[in-house]
């Protein structure tokens, strides 16, 4: 175990040391450029442009681009780039995640790599947790490339497509991270490529990276259009549940946070609805909306996973306590908590097209990233997006000292341990910043502050703006701040005037996070720039993340206890214990994130091969070779479904072969009323089907809006068929977790089965394209036959 750590920290250091070099390098041209006249500064862009396009590399020219961004900067912001920064914009050019310490400038570290990379002329997206961090950044950092003739746009929700595709078309575009992925479903729903407002892909910066890509990729990107729902079924499931016993009616796994029925449960549910049996297909609706009933009374509950305001259900982000404005549940599940609140159930999302976080990043040929926590996810960052780690020292020495946990016996004796904490460090003035995991918790912990007296600010589901202005003062003397563990991420927190002599600010944790990252991302809060500071987390053996993952490990901890008159544990080295459980909770999110994408791989071979379809209907001027191969193929498949080897000529149902072949042809195939071998069919149809390709051919040439009204009506089953398509894919991952029970593997059978749906899907677009394209040309020869 040594040697491994030994390892890796000569690992560490020399690669270190190769980018101290680097910096030496840099730092050798500034003499240079300071000598430069801004327009001799500016022309540089101009130049190394120039230098790109004759053939030369990134990296031939990384070194005077820095140093022409550090001097840029001094100007500009009056701010010059610390030797660190500069390793750090060296680790994002290569592709890699810089892990920097909070109050460390990473937003400035981010004004290196973002205007060399702009200089292919490619664009460069600079990603943030929120919008009003990506309009700080664009407004901020964004002087600095204007200075160099560089061009910079904002991307943010609700602006105007035409401002979406000016911002795309900049050089470098500022944004936050979910816009960008629900353009690119946006961009693959419209009818005109001109309609499209992204460009191809090139080199992406993620501020805050962890949070991007492990935080928020258990949640993939969602589409969705209304859809007409039965508001009495979802109110009748909403009382039938409240009335279900666990283990009686129904099974919940806290750990996966899953709901199953039992057969008490299904013959509760047959009987109150007069159903036979819940199973077939014709009760699949009922059973959905029950299923969501109950996931949505035992799951997902009130000031934890969402809020009631102003008669309406609005989503709480786990991971920051912000409401996700806008966002609902989809499949049933947001009209379900609607129900159980009593609230006018409103019309249910569908979902139109869909994306993991982890498969829209995938699509960049280079992203990297910075935050101050990335190493605890190391290999997930490498297995899954090829980027690598790199710690970056920090320009000061780090002063903060970390506690160790106290851990309690009851949630109780914590939160009354935590008041008389706040109260003995106010006297003091020292400023105190509470962390906390959820809204409820902050409202719990903010009572027993009231029962002391306390003054506090309390940052609850702000808006982001209002709640970095709040977060900054969180340094001032005698202030006292409660705030979810995310609550203003990348903001600094600044001390007041005699702080640092009463100890910099005191960061109080109330509970362990489901990540390591989380709970070090809170502790960072103190002591950045090398100012003192310290954190203590207080915890107990009842908290959610205990009961979750180890419910039976926390009985048999409790008969062997011993505790102080205040409920702090003394002995069985309860931290040990929670550090545990925290890991436990991390390899399950791991497994879960996994899963997810393993999952989502399989849609995204589909979706990669719509979308190129899509694309090449709308592109190409010439459609008819894709017209003829659906109308070929179409007519192979209707074929094989009803023409099987096992019949005999004499026993083909040649009726129900020529219904089919009219509802996609209309009156121009015509079967004979016998044939003798398959052969002859075969060469019967292929005959008549080429005629009517020819008369198709023919009467596309002669009349000019018909590729266009072909492109149009083509796309539109498309989508239909994909909208479809989605949804049943979505069944058939909702029930494939029960064939683990069986011998099967479900990921196996989720591909093989996700195939078939799929083949099917494209079978029904070429069906839908060529009977409209048939009924369209009929009525034209209708028309002209009736003049």
């Amino acid at each position: 175990m040594l040697t491994y750590l030994k390892n890796i920290i000569d690992e560490q250091q020399r690669t270190l040391k190769k980018y101290t070099k680097m910096v030496d390098q840099i730092n050798e041209l500034e003499t240079i450029f300071k000598k430069y006249t801004d327009e001799d500064l500016r022309a540089k862009t101009a130049e190394f442009k120039e230098q790109l396009a004759e053939g030369k590399t990134i990296d031939d020219i990384k070194f005077e681009a820095f140093a022409v961004v550090r001097e840029a900067s001094k100007r500009v912001l009056g701010m010059r780039h610390f030797d660190v920064q500069l390793i750090g914009g060296l680790v994002l050019l290569e592709g890699n995640i810089a892990e920097m310490a909070t109050g460390e400038g990473k937003t400035l570290v981010a004004s290196l790599p973002s205007y060399v990379r702009a200089l292919e002329g490619k664009g460069v997206h600079v990603i943030t947790v929120n919008e009003y961090l990506a309009r700080r950044d664009s407004e901020f950092i964004g002087q600095i490339h204007s200075f160099l003739g560089l061009t910079v746009g904002l991307n943010v929700p609700q602006i105007s497509p035409e401002d979406k595709a000016a911002a795309y078309q900049a050089d470098i575009t500022y944004g936050v991270g979910n816009e960008f992925g629900f353009d690119f479903l946006r961009d693959n729903m419209v009818q005109q490529p001109s309609q499209k407002v992204q460009r191809p892909y090139h080199f992406a910066i993620l501020d805050e990276a962890d949070s991007v890509l492990i935080d928020e990729a258990r949640t993939p990107l969602i589409v969705a259009g209304k859809t007409q729902v039965s508001q009495e079924l979802h109110y009748v499931c909403a009382q039938l549940v409240k009335r279900f016993k666990e283990e009686e009616h129904y099974l919940f796994d806290p750990e996966t946070k899953s709901v199953s029925l039992t057969d008490a449960g299904i013959d509760r549910i047959e009987a109150c609805f007069g159903v036979g049996n819940l199973y077939e297909l014709e009760h699949q609706m009922l059973y959905h909306y029950v299923l969501q009933g109950l996931r949505a009374a035992i799951m997902l509950k009130r000031d934890v996973d969402y809020i009631v305001r102003d008669g309406k259900v609005e989503l709480v982000d786990q991971f920051t306590g912000r409401i996700l404005e806008g966002r609902s549940y989809s499949d049933g599940l947001h009209q379900a908590i609607e129900a159980k609140e009593g609230l006018t159930v409103t019309e249910e999302n569908k979902t139109q097209a869909s994306v993991t976080i982890q498969n829209y990043y995938r699509m960049y040929p280079m992203v990297s990233g910075m935050t101050g926590t990335a190493k605890t996810e190391e290999k997930e960052f490498r297995d899954v997006y090829g980027m690598h780690v790199i710690p970056i020292p920090p320009n000061k020495p780090r002063q903060r000292e970390d506690m160790t946990d106290r851990v309690y016996a009851t949630h109780e004796q914590k939160y009354e341990a935590i008041a008389e904490e706040v109260a003995r460090i106010h006297e003091t003035k020292q400023p105190v910043l509470i962390g906390t995991t959820t809204i409820a918790q902050s409202e719990e912990v903010a009572s027993y502050l009231d029962k002391k007296g306390l003054t506090y600010q309390l940052l609850n589901a702000k808006s982001e703006e209002q709640e970095a202005q709040l977060i900054s003062l969180a340094g001032q003397k005698g202030q006292i701040t409660i705030a979810t563990n995310m609550a203003g991420r990348g903001t600094d927190i600044l001390l007041g005037e005699g702080v640092k002599e009463l100890g910099g600010l005191y960061v109080l944790g109330t509970e362990r996070h489901e990540s390591r990252r989380i709970d070090n991302q809170l502790k960072g809060r103190s002591g950045r720039q090398g100012d003192p500071g310290r954190s203590q987390f207080f915890v107990s053996i009842e908290d959610e993340i205990v009961k979750r993952f180890a419910r039976d490990e926390m009985e048999k901890l409790q008969k062997g206890m011993k505790t102080d008159d205040t409920g702090l544990i003394l002995n069985q080295n309860p931290v040990a214990f929670m550090d545990r459980v925290q890991r436990i909770c991390e390899g399950f999110n791991y497994s879960s994130r996994e899963y997810t994408l393993k999952l989502d791989d399989v849609v995204n071979q589909q979706r990669t091969i719509i979308y190129k379809l899509r694309d090449q209907l709308l592109v190409k001027e010439e459609v008819f070779p894709y017209v003829k191969e659906m109308a070929e193929e179409a007519i192979e498949k209707v074929y094989n479904d009803h023409i099987t080897e096992d019949l005999l000529p004499e026993e083909w149902r040649l009726d129900e072969l020529q219904h089919d072949l009219t509802m996609i042809y209309g009156n121009y195939i015509q079967l004979k009323d016998r044939y003798q071998e398959d052969y002859e069919l075969q060469d019967d149809l292929k005959a008549q089907l080429t005629v009517y390709l020819e008369e198709l051919e023919a009467f596309m040439q002669a009349d000019e809006k018909m590729t266009q009204w072909l492109k149009s009506y083509t796309v539109m089953a498309l989508d239909r068929e994909w909208v479809s398509h989605l949804e049943a894919m979505s069944h058939l991952k909702e029930g494939i977790g029960l064939r683990r029970y069986g011998q099967d593997d479900p990921m196996r059978l989720y591909e093989k089965e996700g195939l078939q749906i799929f083949i099917g899907t494209r079978h029904k677009i070429h069906k839908a394209a060529i009977r409209q394209l048939t009924q369209f040309m009929q009525a034209v020869e209708n028309q002209k036959q009736k003049q």
